[in-house]
């Protein structure tokens, strides 16, 4: 293997004397764990080093690191030996932050507060890697993962994604912590279970109690807690994200949104609190206009309070939309509600249908 340096790019003297010593021990073969034993550092140090210096050198990855330690002559072929594994200490424990320090909101453009303040989380691109991992809900996530949920089929010609989690980590600890919130294993990045708040998670937790109080026959908790959820969402989730997770979840989580407030207009009509539940409904209904199952409530439900021209105007509206806006004709549940109302039947609140379920997580 050639020790000379290599003329086609930055050479190992743009390095400081620690990230000298990290291309080092990388090019002998050294995991993040050795490397940070030998160096007394720990490995979030090791991992900021190796991911500014893959930067520095406008290396790909880990590989290219080892071939450039050898070009560099950092690291001489038969020297070098590798160390034996860092065995755990006994009886060593590892503290975790037991309170979230940082609060995640994902429910509306991406916003991050540590102790009540907001942290600049960097450009779009960026952003949408901290979704990633905050939606991941603690499962560690490979480069090639991130690389697929934030850029899809078009790769970044570097390797970005350990600049990316370099930047955010030092972005998550502005308030001056020091306990990691983005931590490397074996199968790639994840938030530190207990550092972070992410409000989906919170939104999911209260769903769970939704079903269990719809369950139970308790319209007054049900409505309580439905309010709650949805007073988390703040504009459209993810806005402005880019990436195909981020299509996905925004689809996926405006889908939730309707289904929470659906599950709180039938705790309303339980209830007998119809003008609010029709109140509800319409405001629903203005921002979905192509949601027929959102046509269908407010359509019985203005008929089971008297108001049959008002229904009839529901489905007029929601006919042009589907016509206008798709190119399609009233689906059969919407044209059975429609003559359902013509006869003048009777809709009960038991018969008011839900567009998706609240009750799984």
């Amino acid at each position: 293997m050639p020790t000379t340096v290599t003329t086609d790019r930055p050479t190992a003297t743009a390095l400081t004397p620690q990230e000298r010593q990290v291309l080092s021990a990388v090019g002998c073969g050294l995991r993040d764990g050795e490397i940070a034993a030998a160096l007394a550092i720990d490995e979030d140090t090791v991992a900021e080093h190796l991911a500014r210096i893959l930067l520095k050198l406008g290396l790909r990855d880990r590989t290219a690191a080892v071939v450039h330690a050898f070009d560099c002559g950092l690291v001489v072929p038969g020297r070098g030996p590798r160390t034996r594994p860092v065995k755990p200490v006994r009886g060593a424990v590892v503290v975790r932050p037991t309170e979230a320090k940082i609060q995640i909101s994902l429910l509306g453009p991406l916003r991050a507060w540590q102790d009540g303040r907001p942290l600049d989380l960097g450009h779009l691109r960026q952003q949408a890697v901290l979704a990633a991992l905050a939606l991941g809900a603690g499962r560690p996530l490979s480069r090639q993962e991130l690389l697929d949920d934030v850029w899809g089929t078009e790769t970044p010609a570097a390797n970005v994604v350990p600049v990316y989690v370099y930047r955010l980590r030092k972005a998550l600890r502005a308030g001056g912590g020091t306990d990691p919130v983005i931590e490397r294993g074996p199968r790639g990045y994840r938030l530190v279970p207990g550092a972070v708040e992410v409000d989906v998670a919170r939104m999911e937790r209260l769903v769970s109690d939704i079903g269990k109080a719809d369950r139970a026959g308790e319209p007054h908790e049900t409505v309580r807690l439905c309010a709650r959820a949805l007073e988390l969402f703040r504009e459209e989730p993810l806005a402005g994200l880019p990436g195909p997770l981020a299509e996905l979840e925004r689809l996926r989580l405006t889908q939730r949104r309707i289904a929470i407030a659906q599950r709180k207009v039938q705790g309303l009509l339980r209830l007998g609190r119809d003008a609010e539940a029709i109140a509800e409904l319409f405001s629903l209904s203005a921002a979905h206009p192509l949601d027929e199952p959102l046509a269908v409530m407010l359509m019985r439900a203005l008929h089971r309070n008297g108001r049959q021209a008002d229904a009839l105007t529901v489905f007029e509206r929601t006919r042009r939309f589907l016509a206008d806006g798709l190119g399609v004709p009233p689906s059969r549940m919407l044209r059975e509600t429609h003559r359902m109302i013509l006869r003048g039947d009777e809709a009960g609140p038991g018969v008011l249908p839900l567009a998706g379920s609240v009750t799984s997580t």
